[in-house]
């Protein structure tokens, strides 16, 4: 839909103010904004587009120059335009009224894409509507959730050559298939084969090498020396079965970051610096819910201060930043199906809540999430100057992990009188121009690259809007570490 600065719906429900008009015919032709002359030709591959698209305004009588020339009998005029919305498939909604001279019919957002009128697809482009081809019909239908790739046939996979009896025995036992029944069969059952061609779900459960089927299903992982990708230390790729892959991807990690040893009576047990079950649960999010038509890889990035899992694809169709947490839409819903079947996933539609969960069970930082068209990144804080010869509490007993002194914990970048300054303001949530006000700063970026970051790198700071770092809404407060490490030093606040 059009929306025009200054103009609320309860305004565009009684009539366009003509100063309003004005405005968007000056404005020009655009992605939301059509000038037509008079009548109603074409208006339906018009008014489809802007459907298919992300709604818009058509001015019938204003010419492709932008004069006002208005048309007459606006009730006959406005009958003709609902009966050719009504027309298209499934019928557009629209709403019609005049101002002035002119008719404005404007295409509010729809939800039941993609729409045909005359058995053809149109889309909005720059400012014209242009035919959708076959291939833009069938993106059209991935982008909108409305086929999923993991259900269609995979041509390169082989029921005769690829469906070999190792992959199948392997496959069976994680999928809990009776012994005795026949491979084809089952696969038949579980949708994973059809008219008997393997989908891509199938194919990606049952390879040998992922990337035979599909080039890029493959995962990359990288450890790096510092906080950026400026020298690598370590490389690895994985391309064997989804599944094999979840669990190597999750040992490659735990494999290159910090380990505490608690002994316990006479035992000793470990403990990484991240809970396994947050990253695991981040791995097979990036695994089961990338876009797997994407020429990216899913890429783990293991930094000093950091883990990051990217996975190619924002978020699924019906699904916004506000519903992480709240709901799962899953983009392969065949693959996240047999996943769960074979354990990998334990709670279905709670992956983003459920991570979050952890770590503050753990309790380390809740990881950032950060989302774009085509990305999709969980970012873990790890502890920095952690002790290395933490220990259990009396009798063998965990308790909590003791908190170090400021000379392990402190961040090197900010003096510790500062640091001290801005955890004391802490205690209660505060808004980053009030911060830098205390600490004398009036530039943002420096100061949250300088003093606030560092603080939250460390553990002793936290955001109460984690998953939107640049929401106008948010806010710092201190940490249960930061607490006890004020607390352990004496300089709570008076």
């Amino acid at each position: 839909m059009v929306f025009i600065a200054g103009l609320e719906p309860e305004s565009r429900n009684i009539g366009m103010k003509t100063s309003a008009l004005m405005n968007l015919v000056a404005l020009g032709e655009g992605f939301t904004t059509e000038f037509k002359r008079a009548g109603t030709s074409n208006l339906g591959r018009e008014i489809c587009a802007f459907a298919n698209a992300t709604g818009g305004t058509i001015l019938i009588g204003v010419t492709d120059s932008g004069d006002i020339v208005g048309v007459g009998d606006h009730n006959r005029l406005k009958s003709e335009v609902q009966a050719t919305a009504r027309s298209a498939e499934p019928p557009i909604a629209v709403d019609v009224e005049s101002a002035g001279g002119v008719l404005l019919v404007t295409v509010p957002v729809q939800h039941g894409k993609p729409y045909s009128f005359g058995g053809k697809f149109f889309m909005r482009k720059g400012a014209s509507s242009q035919q959708m081809s076959r291939e833009e019909i069938r993106d059209f239908f991935f982008k909108e959730g409305l086929i999923h790739f993991d259900e269609m046939p995979c041509s390169r996979f082989s029921m005769e050559e690829d469906l070999t009896d190792n992959g199948w025995n392997l496959f069976r036992k994680r999928a809990k298939i009776p012994v005795d029944m026949d491979a084809r069969t089952a696969l038949e059952n579980l949708h994973l084969a059809k008219n008997g061609q393997m989908t891509h779900a199938g194919a990606w459960l049952l390879a040998a090498d992922i990337r035979k089927f599909t080039t890029s299903a493959d995962a990359a992982c990288a450890l790096f020396m510092g906080t950026d990708k400026v020298r690598i230390l370590d490389r690895r790729g994985f391309d064997r079965d989804v599944y094999s892959m979840i669990d190597e991807v999750v040992a490659y990690i735990l494999s290159k970051i910090n380990v505490e040893y608690i002994i316990k009576h006479v035992k000793r047990e470990e403990r990484p610096e991240l809970p396994e079950e947050a990253l695991r649960e981040a791995v097979v999010n990036a695994l089961a819910h990338r876009d797997y038509r994407s020429t990216a890889n899913v890429q783990v990035y293991i930094f000093k201060d950091r883990v990051e899992i990217v996975s190619p694809g924002g978020l699924p169709a019906g699904m916004t930043e506000a519903d992480l947490g709240l709901k799962s839409i899953p983009r392969n819903p065949l693959l996240f199906g047999l996943l769960h079947r074979m354990e990998a996933v334990e709670h279905i539609g709670s992956g983003i809540k459920r991570i979050r969960d952890l770590c503050r069970e753990y309790g380390v930082a809740e990881p950032r999430i950060e989302v774009s068209e085509n990305w999709f990144t969980v970012s873990f804080y790890r502890s920095i100057g952690r002790d290395e010869n933490q220990a259990s509490g009396e009798n063998g007993r965990l308790g909590t992990i003791s908190v170090p002194s400021w000379s392990q914990v402190g961040p090197k970048s900010v003096p510790s009188d500062l640091a001290v300054k801005m955890m004391q303001a802490l205690t209660s949530p505060k808004d980053m121009l009030t911060l830098m006000a205390l600490a004398g700063h009036t530039n943002r970026t420096r100061f949250r690259k300088t003093v606030l970051q560092p603080l939250i790198d460390a553990n002793l700071v936290e955001l109460t809007i984690p998953a939107k770092p640049r929401s106008s809404k948010q806010r710092y407060r201190l940490t249960e570490r930061g607490r006890e490490l004020l607390k352990q030093q004496g300089q709570e606040p008076s």
